[in-house]
């Protein structure tokens, strides 16, 4: 009795972890109509350099019976930084074919028309289009932004912590967007269905160029 009473446990358990949506504690990310975005002129500031040497773009996708960690090894971007960070720009342009996984199939997957279909939409970019005080769990600041991605451009609003000093601008920031916002639709097997929320982490430090 009781060791299958200890297996019954240990499978409780087994199940949970599996199950567990590493997206749950996450800030979800507001997404809504792509804002306006200002002339290059409006901000001329300091120029900070954002490329793979100095940053990470991570994300967690998961599934019912698990999750996979993924990166992207190819982007680069600037922080046009005015002295303040509210009246600050940034823009990112990654190249969608630099995606890779945990899982070898998986990367190779994702790059088709399921998923990010990389060969009809090989960049995806970040242009922010505000930048506020203050932020959830702890953030700095509320970054507002348009995200294109899958073709599809979308606001986004998500809590970041910024620093910047004289040499280097720092971003950290993690929080969830809803693949389908993007038209990424794909559902999974019908007994492991893929989960809409993909956990995204930034780790920006761009040096002054």
């Amino acid at each position: 009795m009781r060791s299958r009473l200890a297996i019954t446990i240990l499978s409780g358990l087994i199940l949970f972890t599996a199950c567990n949506d590493p997206a749950a504690d996450k800030t979800k990310a507001k997404t809504g109509e792509a804002a306006q975005v200002a002339s290059p002129a409006a901000a001329r500031g300091q120029k900070y350099q954002i490329t793979t040497q100095n940053s990470k773009i991570e994300f967690v996708g998961s599934k019912v019976t698990g999750h996979h960690n993924g990166s992207f090894g190819d982007f680069t971007g600037e922080v046009d930084y005015t002295g303040n960070p509210e009246t600050s720009h940034v823009n990112i342009a990654i190249k969608t074919d630099s995606i890779t996984t945990d899982t070898p199939d998986l990367t190779k997957h994702l790059k088709t028309a399921d998923f990010f279909d990389v060969a009809k939409f090989p960049e995806a970019t970040f242009v922010s289009t505000s930048i506020k005080p203050g932020g959830e769990n702890g953030a700095t600041h509320t970054v507002t932004g348009n995200l294109t991605l899958h073709g599809v451009t979308k606001a986004v609003t998500f809590p970041a912590t910024i620093n910047v000093t004289p040499d280097a601008a720092t971003v950290e920031s993690s929080f969830s967007i809803n693949r389908k916002d993007f038209g990424i639709n794909y559902a999974g097997a019908a007994d492991n269905l893929i989960r809409d929320d993909v956990v995204l982490t930034l780790h920006i430090r761009a040096t002054k160029a």
